[in-house]
């Protein structure tokens, strides 16, 4: 069975360019999209320790004449047969059950606000509820398609950090493209993380992929992201975080998703390392 890629597709300007960021991850990846084209404003996704109620804005009911017919136009124009979720399960009448056994997920930085409101710095909490609770990757789209030609994974020595790594290994292994990495080592010996890469039986599969390993010991995090390529696909590992179980993504991951515009593919606590 065929890996799939889960997509809400927003029948607007705006849900295009996030429909051919799907399209293009799917081809690089070699996995499917499975549209998911609403028909009300709420969802519900069952994860095995939590139960996410999505919220979306009204945007993703725009023309509902026409939506099926742009997604397919797309999916089509990339040679990709149309594959589209249908719910089947309901929990009541307007509130579908979707599957969360999907292999990666794509949402913008936040889908129950209009997209006016979105700045680039905000993760709305629904996107980080799904992302503490699944097992899957999330890909966390730039605002306009933007094609991504390497993949920079940002990496501190923790355990969440070696699953990203892990991830982004799989990536560069899948699509052939260079691997790079980045770490605010600061005062600490460049040694420290080397050695976690070798702890952890990496540092010969990182090696075959590895373009450049990038530590930054001046200069504020936030400023030295201006050396992250724009057309990277940045990965990067999450962590949950307190009895309210939110997604806390700490100071270093917030200034990475508010600072740069690449795409971004976040793993949670629960992602499951594949491959």
């Amino acid at each position: 069975m065929a890996q799939k890629l889960f997509h809400i597709f927003r029948n607007t300007p705006l849900g295009r360019e996030t429909l051919l960021q799907s399209i293009y991850f799917c081809r690089q990846m070699g996995v499917a999209p499975k549209v998911y084209i609403p028909e009300s404003t709420k969802f519900l996704m069952y994860f095995e320790n939590d139960v996410v109620q999505v919220d979306l804005d009204p945007s993703y009911l725009n023309d509902p004449d026409t939506a099926v017919l742009h997604a397919e136009e797309l999916l089509k124009a990339a040679r990709i047969e149309p594959d589209f979720f249908r719910p089947k399960n309901y929990t009541a009448s307007t509130l579908p059950d979707v599957p969360t056994s999907f292999e990666f997920m794509c949402s913008p930085r936040s889908v129950s606000d209009l997209s006016s409101k979105i700045g680039l710095g905000y993760i709305g909490p629904r996107v980080r509820r799904i992302i503490q609770a699944a097992r899957f990757p999330v890909l966390i789209t730039s605002p306009v398609f933007k094609p991504w030609k390497r993949i920079a994974v940002f990496f501190g020595g923790s355990a969440n950090a070696v699953n990203a790594l892990r991830l982004g290994i799989r990536i560069a292994k899948i699509t052939g493209m260079a691997l790079e990495v980045y770490t605010q080592a600061g005062k600490k010996k460049e040694e420290s993380y080397r050695a976690v890469v070798r702890e952890r039986g990496l540092e010969e599969t990182l090696n075959s992929v590895l373009d450049r390993w990038r530590f930054f010991h001046e200069g504020r995090f936030e400023d030295n992201l201006y050396q992250v390529p724009h057309d990277a696909l940045v990965v990067m590992g999450a962590y949950g975080h307190g009895v309210i179980r939110d997604i806390m993504f700490g100071s270093t991951m917030e200034k990475i998703q508010s600072t740069i515009s690449n795409n971004l593919l976040i793993a949670g606590p629960r992602y499951t390392i594949v491959g």
